[in-house]
């Protein structure tokens, strides 16, 4: 039980982070370099994602809005 506890408040978290930046899943994948299927398959609980991938995509969110607020942009990469 306790592991289905834990994918629920994942899934609640990772769709609160993609809900807070106003992206949808298309977005948020792109966003995040995350594959399109992955993110689904973390969204709809049917596969596991490793707990420290959530705590990146968190940290990363909150760092990307911290340095946006000191007006420093991240050079992004180019495909």
């Amino acid at each position: 039980m306790e592991n289905k506890e834990n994918i629920e408040k994942q899934i609640r978290t990772l769709k609160g982070i993609r809900e807070m930046l106003d992206m949808n899943r298309t977005e948020f994948s792109k966003y995040m370099e995350i594959p399109l299927r992955t993110l689904e398959e973390w969204e709809a609980g049917r596969r596991k994602m490793p707990d420290y991938v959530l705590r990146l995509i968190a940290y990363y969110v909150k760092m990307q809005q911290v340095l946006s607020e000191k007006g420093i942009e991240l050079e992004e990469e180019h495909e």
